[in-house]
Order: structure tokens, then sequence, then C-alpha cells
């Protein structure tokens, strides 16, 4: 069946040109248009779409505003459009907080390097988004963050979603030991979804965390040093976007700058980051979470937990794959709290994840077997 589409937009151009692309595609029907966001409230409760398409800026009611009302009323997987500016970024993170499960660049030559290439892109995830018919559930976001800190950051994703389902394996947490195996560093992948699921896991970690973690999260170089310095404002560790030539700390966490790769460099105590462009048309994702996992493998063998959440397509596989040749642990999300089932599923398919966990229980998973909080 195909996927039915609202497209919102107050560009009539804008919402011609997107319903020609998602047209072309047999597995999706645009059902309706809705030019703001007031609108778009109001079709969405007429003609019960699987999925939106909506834009950040619009008349009568903006697109923050739109998800808001849509996910406290029909709750509706809904797919940003946004611009790639610093507002921009702001706007699409607030979105995410109010229950929008994905954003693209508006303007089509930013999602990739050629026309049909970011046609491909976002059909595809119109289809994998609009999928997740069942309304997700809702919960706030807390943390123990000291007060002054959590000002500087306006919003929380306090509309985060999750799926709370207790990993197949693992009915109750409470009785699962730590494996008394030795770290040194934690390293964790994502795409679709992943700015929700990061958050989820790093509010819930202690400021005294003993390693440092990597964050390879798939976005915009526009949005990157907006969202590290949203999660920092949060969480209890620190949260920075990496820079070149940073040197890894424990209680730190280390985004992935946008349109850039990241690599673990040296041993013992003088590993540090390098942070750089990449033109290989070889690799699809900058930053690539395979090429973060195979550096890790490198400079820490086995020492890593590496964790794989919600996302598109099969990027960490690889890595991961040379992360658990050298005795490394993988993790992967599972299905049922997943917005996407790609990435961890490649992971899981491979027979690299050691266990499937749903997202609530990743973070006191992490400091059980870490040996924290």
């Amino acid at each position: 069946m195909a996927v039915k589409v609202l497209v919102v937009d107050d560009s009539s151009f804008f919402r011609r040109r997107v319903s020609e692309i998602l047209e072309q595609d047999s597995d999706i029907h645009v059902i309706g248009f809705a030019v703001n966001g007031r609108e778009a409230v109001e079709k969405t409760a007429q003609l019960r779409p699987d999925m939106i398409t909506m834009d950040v800026e619009m008349p009568v009611l903006d697109g923050i505003s739109a998800v808001k009302e849509i996910m406290a009323s029909n709750p509706t997987p809904i797919l940003m459009f946004s611009s790639l500016t610093r507002d921009g970024a702001t706007a699409t993170l607030d979105a995410l907080d109010a229950g929008a499960m994905d954003f693209l660049p508006k303007k089509f030559e930013d999602i990739a390097r050629n026309n049909e290439d970011a046609i491909k892109l976002l059909q595809t995830k119109v289809k994998e988004i609009g999928r997740r018919r069942a309304p997700r559930a809702f919960k706030p976001i807390t943390t123990s963050k000291p007060v002054e800190r959590a000002t500087s950051v306006r919003s929380s994703f306090s509309g985060a979603s999750t799926v709370k389902q207790p990993a197949k394996a693992h009915s109750n947490n409470a009785s699962i030991r730590a494996s008394g195996k030795h770290y040194q560093l934690v390293a964790i992948g994502t795409s679709t979804g992943g700015p929700v699921a990061l958050q989820t896991i790093l509010t819930q970690l202690p400021a005294n965390f003993p390693h440092p973690i990597l964050l390879i999260q798939h976005m915009p170089a526009a949005f990157t040093p907006a969202f590290a310095a949203r999660l920092n404002g949060l969480c209890q560790i620190k949260v920075k976007e990496a820079q070149q030539g940073d040197r890894l700390q424990p209680g730190t966490a280390y985004l992935a700058p946008g349109g850039q790769q990241m690599m673990v460099e040296g041993r013992g105590s003088n590993r540090t980051l390098r942070v750089f462009e990449d033109n290989s048309e070889r690799i699809s994702y900058k930053p690539s979470v395979d090429v973060t996992f195979a550096s890790a493998a490198k400079a820490y063998q086995g020492d890593v937990l590496a964790i794989v959440l919600t996302g598109m397509g099969a990027d960490g596989r690889d890595g991961a794959r040379m992360l658990k040749q050298t005795g490394a642990t993988i993790w992967a999300q599972d299905e049922k709290s997943c917005v996407v089932y790609g990435m961890p599923q490649a992971i899981a398919n491979a027979g690299l994840a050691s266990e499937n966990l749903a997202l609530d229980d990743v973070a006191m998973r992490i400091k059980r077997e870490i040996g924290c909080g």
C-alpha cells in the first residue's frame, strides 16, 4: 500500500516540486496540500496521512507550532524542510523537540551531489518514515543537570519520542550484570531519529563518566554546532563539536562535524582527533560511522563499546566488523524503538551485536557495563 503524504509549504512552487518528486515513486501518494501550519493541523485531522512534509517558516502558524499541535491531537510522522543557516538549524532542532521525526535541507542541491540522488533520498525517507504508522509515545526527558547550565538552551527535546519496549533478550534489566570487560572509549553512530536518541542517552550519563565518547550523527555542517551546544546545556557530561587536534578526555562527548570525517589517532594518553574534509566519492556519509569506528579499532583495539542507533542505510556495519575483530563490544538499538531500523538491522543481520536494546534501556546498560553512575 502506498504511503499517503500531506505536503505543507507556503510556496506553491515548492509544494508542486515536492509533489512531483514523490509521485514519481509508485509507493507514495500525495493526498493533499496545506499552505500554512493552521491548515496543516486541520488537514491532518481530515485526511489522516501516513506522514507529512513540513516547512519550518510559514504564515498564520509556523511549522514548529504546527508540529506541536499535530502531535497533541493526531500524532503523525513528520519530515521537516529547513534552510542550512544557524537560525534554520535552531528552528529544526526545535521542530525535533516538538516531535518531528527527521529533516532535510530545503535546497535540493544541499541534499546530495546530484539531483537524482537527492530525489531518491527524499523518496526513501518519506517511505521509511511514513511506514511507521503507529502513533509514537511521548514523554519528557529529565536530567539532573544544574539549572544554571541548562538555561543556555531554549528547549530540551521535551517532546522527544521514544517507544518504550524492553529488549527481547532482556525482560528485566535489573538482573543484567556487567561483563567485566575493560573499556577506554564509547562510540555511538546514528542517523534518522538520532538527535532524540542521543539526547535520551547522554542526559542520563553522570558528570564523572570515566571515558571519552565519540558521537557520529548524519547531520549537515550548519547543524552540528547548534546540536552540540544544545546537548552540552542539557547533559552532565561535556558535549562539544569535535575539532582538529582535540585530546580525548573522560566525561566528554565529541560530536563529529557535519560534512567532515572524524578519526582517532595516536596511542595511550596521546590519543587525539583528526577532523578533515573528505572529497572521496567512495564514502557517502560525512561524517561516516564506518570511518570513525575503523579508526577506533586501530587506536583502541578491543577496549571500545560501540553502539549503533536508529538510522537509514548500513553505515557503521563495516566499522563495527573491524571493531568486533579486535574484541570490541557492539550493541544495536532494537527495531521497536527505532525511528528507522536500518543501521541497527545491518549490525544485527551481520551477527555483530551482542545485545539489541530498547532506546530507554541504553543509558542504564552503558552505566552498568562501564561501572559508573
